[in-house]
């Protein structure tokens, strides 16, 4: 990509967040920095590194941020054994590493979980990425837009459905017997799709990994691990889309279960090691050559009819909705802003891929220097990541601009013009 910008890819995605208000003591604050702190010291061996680092905690709705150390520029203030203040609105709130007043942070939003393992393993795995730069795995977040076309859920839904019973398996026969099924479906949907195969692993290097070591560090036991994974599964289906997400729940459990035979497999990889192939090598699994016929022999195994028939009648209200965003934000007259040195956040879960046209954000929040882009009815972000349209304004405010479902705070220097041709709006730098 031509223009340099930061991206933040887990926007709201905390349940719970939404309509909370919550007042939270500096003391329950300082717990929370103390769990991560042991738990990372506990699991030093994990990365031969230590997790623990500057952290920040913040409340969306305020923008109140909590940090376990100084900043650089003194923007927080000490409070006891932490500090706080306010977070400039330039800045994106998401789960995420962030470069922000002369450090490099884990972000992580408020409230947390009241589940101590579940709170670790959030901060852990935020922790991951902000020093995953440090262990040599880049920071590659890319879209996987196959998996929101029918054949691709179908064969993702039957290899976490395979995962679910290598997870319950009691003997090694029986889980090796469903890490074959499991790799066998991923190795056939990669051949209906050009290019999956790396696109799943960078997303999987990325979000997979730093979903691994949150759960390692987290410090479950065996029958909680378990549980951890296997409801993660349950609830990742109820996803709108797989796109973004599904890496948070293959490679933890591929991980895991090779953790509890290898402690140190994950030290063995970098940023260029094929997932799919060294998990294959390292469980001794032998993948079928006709692929195809393979995978028919273990539909019924896996749920098969039921996965099939609900990814038929999901394609058919898809087709729907795509018709009517391409009506939106192609067809009818728009609003397209073109990005100068962009940062954004949004939720990675209810994404719509628009074929070749770019994908749908249905909420997502953009600050470049032409101001904030705040949008809660979807936004359609083109394939380069160098513009994103959204509907016609039908408000002005001094700078500040509306429309449904969007709000535009301009800076000083940009106005809005309209084409009188093609009834389209853009951005103009004076």
């Amino acid at each position: 990509m031509k223009q340099t910008f930061l991206t933040s890819f887990f926007f709201l995605f905390i349940l719970g967040v939404k309509a909370q208000k919550q007042s939270i003591s500096p003391d329950t604050i300082s717990i929370f920095f103390d769990e991560l702190k042991t738990a990372s010291a506990k699991n030093i061996t994990l990365w031969d590194k230590d997790l623990y680092g500057p952290t920040i905690l913040i409340d969306p709705k305020t923008r109140e941020v909590f940090s376990n150390e100084q900043d650089a520029e003194g923007i927080l203030k000490q409070n006891g054994n932490i500090f706080s203040g306010i977070l400039p609105p330039d800045i994106n709130i998401a789960n995420t590493a962030v470069n922000w007043s002369g450090k490099k942070w884990a972000m992580i939003m408020l409230p947390l979980s009241q589940n101590r393992q579940n709170r670790i393993n959030l901060l852990a795995h935020e922790s991951f990425h902000r020093i995953q730069p440090s262990l040599g795995f880049t920071l590659n977040n890319v879209e996987n837009n196959h998996l929101d076309q029918k054949d691709g859920r179908i064969y993702l839904r039957l290899e976490l459905e395979a995962l679910k019973q290598a997870v319950r398996s009691s003997s090694e026969k029986e889980l090796k017997q469903h890490l074959t099924s499991a790799f066998t479906f991923r190795k056939y949907r990669n051949t209906l799709y050009n290019g999956s195969e790396a696109a799943e692993n960078l997303l999987e290097l990325n979000e997979g990994i730093a979903e691994f070591t949150g759960l390692v560090v987290s410090g479950r036991n065996k029958e909680d691990a378990r549980s951890s994974l296997l409801n993660g599964i349950d609830d990742f289906m109820k996803n709108p889309t797989f796109v973004r997400s599904f890496a948070y729940h293959t490679t933890p459990v591929y991980g895991y279960l090779l953790y509890n035979k290898d402690k140190g497999w994950n030290k063995k990889i970098d940023a260029k090691t094929d997932l799919t192939g060294y998990f294959i090598k390292a469980f001794k699994i032998t993948i079928p050559a006709d692929l195809q016929k393979a995978v028919e022999e273990l539909y019924d195994d896996y749920n098969g009819k039921t996965i099939i028939k609900e990814e038929a009648e999901r394609e058919e209200r898809t087709k729907k909705l795509i018709a009517e965003y391409k009506l939106k934000f192609i067809q009818q007259p728009h609003f397209e802003i073109r990005f100068e040195k962009m940062n954004v956040s949004f939720d990675p879960r209810n994404i719509v891929p628009l074929e070749d046209k770019g994908t749908v954000y249905p909420n997502i929040r953009v600050t470049d220097l032409w101001g904030i882009l705040t949008v809660e009815n979807g936004a359609l972000m083109s394939p380069d990541w160098d513009k994103i349209s959204i509907s016609n304004p039908v408000k002005t405010e001094n700078k500040k601009i509306s429309g449904d479902g969007w709000i535009l705070e301009l800076s000083d220097g940009y106005t809005i013009s309209k084409d009188k041709d093609s009834g389209n709006y853009k951005l103009v730098k004076n």
